[in-house]
């Protein structure tokens, strides 16, 4: 029974999910191409080296420089292990090229990670003259991918395996029994350093991984704390993980609001590239979070709006006269502005639009005096939302497309509420949108998927999800 419980684990790992995403996370797929950048990467600055081997003493010297891992005081330079070797033969190191990195993603397991590099080897020869020899090494590791204590992704060296191809003498004379010497060093001490040196980059690596685990403030609204729904899952291209959003107040509470996980399409993802669906729970609960704070209401005056349009009873007696009782023309007025409802986002047709229920009411507006209740409306804004991805959110700048009241309440005569849908539309675009755009600045935060740059992504607006695909 548990061999079965295993098999269909393993089932699951090797199976990304495919069609309908029955799923309110964000759906992450690491192509291995990033991965194995990522592992690349994690070499290149000498950080590992150092550490693992105690040579590279500057990043900046790499593995190649007077200090690095050829240096003199380092592993391979003179006083290092490869000085037993100078003394039985007169060799030192003089080159390491830079591992070449190659891996296999291994479906229901992990990766097949291959180190390739190149070791140089100067010196004099006991017969005299320039002596240099050239070697090949190879070494082969299996990682498991898994889920680490805290919940983060994590690779895990499982068995690691050097292969010292061929040794070549370049140059000069070296007795048969002397290069048998410098065989079984290279074979002793090399591969023995290189298998450390694989367990140190999956370290630097499962720390980009970890990065996934994360909380995100959004201002003075709250934050966004995102962790792995499911175990990682791989295929043969990429490694998918499932992560939950948790979006929470100020004070930490949860800001969870009732809906139906609506099914997302996932498309399918191009080669050499990562891929980020970011699903519509997100943005509707970032508008809840918005909402709850009191961040969509506002009070609108005539210091707020564009000298191009006019906030006075004199608009309003051109339209519906009766809505001003008593008042005379040009007093000036002032809008409030209530969201007591969550707005709903819509995803779809590559089209994202916001739709805000508002209650709005309308009052006679004296600087020195105390507002006048005219009238009450109830309507909904509807708004164009243009997502624009940058290095970690993506960001919103919304627009007015259309509203429509209806008369609530009047302190005068009933009137069609639809005549100052016009006016109003401007007052609103002029005043309001503009605040709403300051506060959505905050923007969709996106999980931390190893190094990968949103800000190059290639948007595209699917049912009920926004899909990022970068270039590996």
């Amino acid at each position: 029974m548990l061999g079965m419980w295993t098999l269909l684990l393993l089932w699951g790992l090797a199976t990304p999910c495919q069609g309908l995403l029955e799923t309110v996370g964000t759906l992450a797929r690491i192509d291995k191409d990033e991965l194995g950048k990522a592992i690349q990467n994690s070499l290149v600055g000498g950080a590992i080296l150092e550490n693992v081997l105690g040579t590279v003493t500057s990043v900046n010297q790499g593995l190649l420089g007077s200090r690095g891992l050829l240096g003199g005081g380092g592993l391979l330079g003179h006083g290092g292990v490869f000085g037993v070797v100078q003394k039985i033969s007169g060799v030192k190191i003089e080159e390491l090229t830079l591992p070449k990195v190659s891996l296999k993603l291994l479906p229901g397991f992990g990766v097949q990670l291959n180190l390739h590099t190149k070791v140089g080897l100067r010196g004099s020869g006991p017969l005299g003259g320039l002596l240099q020899l050239a070697a090949e090494v190879n070494v082969s590791s299996r990682v498991a991918l898994s889920m680490s204590s805290r919940g983060s992704p994590i690779l895990v060296l499982k068995r690691c395996s050097t292969l010292l191809a061929h040794i070549s003498l370049l140059s000069g004379l070296l007795p048969p029994p002397l290069l048998g010497v410098v065989e079984q060093m290279l074979f002793k001490v090399l591969p023995g350093r290189l298998c450390p040196v694989v367990d140190s980059v999956l370290g630097l690596v499962n720390e980009l991984l970890g990065a996934v685990l994360s909380l995100v403030p959004l201002r003075a609204l709250g934050s966004v704390e995102f962790s792995l729904a499911t175990l990682p899952v791989i295929s043969n291209q990429y490694i998918e993980l499932d992560i939950n959003p948790v979006v929470k107040g100020v004070a930490g509470d949860i800001i969870d609001f009732p809906q139906v996980p609506k099914p997302i399409k996932v498309p399918p993802k191009k080669d050499h590239s990562s891929q980020v669906t970011v699903p519509l729970y997100l943005f509707n609960t970032i508008f809840g979070l918005l909402q709850t704070n009191g961040a969509l209401n506002t009070d609108i005056t005539p210091e707020l709006v564009p000298s191009n349009v006019s906030l006075t009873t004199t608009d309003l007696a051109a339209l519906v006269p009766e809505a001003l009782g008593k008042l005379p023309p040009g007093q000036q007025l002032l809008l409030s502005l209530w969201v007591k409802e969550v707005p709903a986002v819509t995803l779809q047709n590559k089209k994202a639009t916001v739709s805000i229920p508002v209650n709005i009411h309308v009052l006679s507006y004296l600087p020195a005096g105390t507002p006048e209740d005219l009238f009450e409306l109830n309507g909904v804004l509807t708004l164009n939302a243009q997502l624009v991805p940058l290095a970690t959110k993506l960001h919103l700048s919304l627009s007015l497309e259309r509203l429509r009241v209806t008369l609530a309440s009047s302190f005068a005569h009933s009137f069609d509420a639809s005549c100052l849908e016009g006016w109003l539309s401007d007052v609103i675009q002029g005043a309001y949108v503009p605040k709403l755009n300051v506060d959505l600045d905050v923007g969709i935060p996106l999980p931390k998927v190893l190094n990968v740059n949103f800000a190059c992504a290639v948007l595209e607006i699917i049912e009920n999800a926004v899909v990022l695909t970068v270039a590996s």
